[in-house]
């Protein structure tokens, strides 16, 4: 029996580790960038995405540009509806990552 409370436990913890890998991006990595970019098209807002990409660093443009292609390709696949709470959310963060 101590062998099957040991298998529970891996098992849960697993789980739990496996929770924290799929929550997504990091706020304020360029990858958090991308995907907040990505989600303001999903939500119709209107983004200056080269005024974004000019504020970023010259080593970090590549990692957000491949990033935001990736993120546009899955948001294509399954598009997702935008809620008025989560879109003046989106709208704030697209403006402080404009004025960054």
């Amino acid at each position: 029996m101590p062998s099957i409370l040991k298998l529970a436990a891996a098992a849960a913890s697993f789980a739990a580790v496996g929770a924290c890998t799929v929550a997504g991006p990091v706020p304020g990595t360029v990858e958090y960038a991308a995907a907040t970019v990505s989600r303001a098209y999903d939500c119709g807002l209107p983004v200056d995405r080269s005024r974004i990409l000019a504020r970023l660093d010259r080593q970090d443009r590549p990692r957000f540009i491949a990033a935001n292609a990736g993120y546009a390709v899955k948001s294509y696949k399954a598009p997702h509806r935008c809620e008025a709470s989560e879109r003046e959310r989106i709208k704030g963060e697209i403006g402080a990552l404009a004025r960054r």
